[in-house]
């Protein structure tokens, strides 16, 4: 079985880049198909959909975060990893990777990490 878990600073300053990764044991992130995505929940809201890579390496952003987002890949690791530039208090919230069917893309995922919070404060 897939599974994932979630490395980072826990606290960033505003204005500065986020980076988490997301390690990934029992597959391999270069199994045909399935993509890996990033998904985010912050206090009192929803969940909300970053982005996700593909196994070539092909990416997606959500429309309201791509301009601060980049998402790549380890393969020598078997890891893929998080940056978001510039944040703001507003990027305050729970961050999870996952292992997603592109094609259920902002529905559901098949494995998801425990998720880990990440605080935007000076």
């Amino acid at each position: 079985q897939v599974q994932l878990q979630e490395s980072g600073p826990g606290l960033v300053k505003p204005s500065q880049t986020l980076s988490l990764t997301c390690s990934v044991s029992g597959g391999s992130i270069t199994t045909d198909y399935y993509c890996w995505g990033w998904i985010r929940q912050s206090p009192g809201k929803g969940l909300e959909w970053i982005g996700y890579i593909s196994s070539s390496g092909l990416t997606y952003y959500s429309p309201s975060l791509k301009s601060r987002t980049s998402i790549s890949t380890d393969t020598s690791k078997n890891q893929f990893t998080l940056q978001l530039s510039s944040v703001t208090p507003e990027d305050t919230a729970v961050y999870y990777c996952a292992r997603l069917d592109p094609a259920l893309y902002g529905s559901s995922w098949y494995e998801r990490g425990q998720g880990t919070l990440i605080t935007v404060s000076s």
